[in-house]
């Protein structure tokens, strides 16, 4: 029964970027799924990121891995700076003497994207522009390129790269030039990661939540995530929204999968692996919001409509 309820007992993982969001939830999902989880990011009850909020903090979500059945460890860490990286992965390897997960889900560019959603590249600021690509790839970069050489010690170890939005909806342009090549990076950095981990028996995917009740998103419409339907006043479409417990709970069931090397450089959704693994969102629910995006884009073409609730 431990086996079938804890099915990452003994599994290491560390997610890059889990102070809050889909980070916070995948690391307390594999938590609730049995691993030790370390979680970083730059902001900590001491001192915050550049982001600006102090209302979450990887020390809180280390406590809530572990309270839901896991062992959170929280460290303190800015993934563009290799030499805390590698203190990091040092850290892992002589506490645990081995790495079973890598997500990378560090971003925290929000606040860069407002001002330039819509923009074209030169009237994007040059410098938050840059930063971007440094927040949302050179971060994954430093981590993939320091932490493999312990994932690839043993056979089987996954890394998820997490982005926004499937590669099949990402063809199209996302709303600005540096926007487009931070999210669009991820999904071809999975791609080439199957690749060098393969002989190793690794495994590398890139997964995207749909439309995300992440606490920015939650505070940006002035709803929690008790009434989050209130939203849906302002912006219909909301309706399709989920909570990152749906992502979390797809990453933690890809590395539950013994088969899991299927997926290997693809591109998946927290909608897709639902159906395919059959977990729920928090309330039961199973919402697709890229299959509504399109299914929604079409019909218009069409000059038709389609419910939100058939997609939920």
């Amino acid at each position: 029964m431990e086996t079938e309820t804890k099915p990452l007992s003994g599994r290491i993982a560390l997610v890059a970027g889990a102070t809050r969001g889909a980070g916070r939830a995948i690391a307390v999902q594999l938590g609730a799924a049995g691993a030790t989880v370390y979680v970083t990011g730059r902001t900590t009850r001491a001192k915050a990121s550049e982001v600006g909020r102090t209302t979450e903090t990887i020390e809180e979500t280390a406590e809530l891995a572990t309270a839901a059945g896991g062992e959170g460890v929280a460290v303190p860490t800015d993934h563009l700076e290799t030499d805390q990286v590698r203190a990091l992965v040092q850290r892992i390897d002589a506490e645990r003497g081995r790495l079973d997960i890598l997500v990378n889900d560090v971003w925290g560019g929000e606040h860069l994207l407002v001002p330039a959603f819509g923009k074209k590249i030169w009237e994007t600021d040059l410098d938050s522009g840059l930063r971007m690509l440094e927040l949302g790839v050179k971060t994954h970069v430093i981590t993939s390129a320091l932490a493999l050489p312990l994932l690839v010690r043993n056979p089987g170890g996954l890394v998820v790269e997490v982005t926004d939005g499937t590669a099949e909806y990402n063809r199209r342009f996302r709303e600005n030039f540096f926007y487009d090549l931070t999210k669009n990076a991820p999904i071809r950095m999975a791609f080439a990661l199957a690749h060098d981990l393969k002989d190793a028996g690794g495994t590398a995917v890139a997964v995207t939540p749909g439309w995300l009740r992440s606490e920015q998103m939650l505070d940006h419409f002035g709803v929690t995530e008790a009434n989050w339907r209130d939203a849906t006043e302002q912006l219909p479409d909301f309706a399709v929204a989920e909570s990152p417990v749906y992502v979390g709970r797809a990453v933690a069931a890809l590395a539950a999968d013994p088969d899991r090397a299927r997926w290997n450089g693809r591109s998946l959704s927290s909608g897709q692996l639902a159906k395919e693994y059959g977990f729920t969102d928090a309330d039961g629910s199973q919402p697709d919001a890229w299959g509504f995006i399109g299914a929604k884009e079409n019909a218009e073409k069409n000059g038709g409509d389609v419910s939100v609730e058939d997609y939920r």
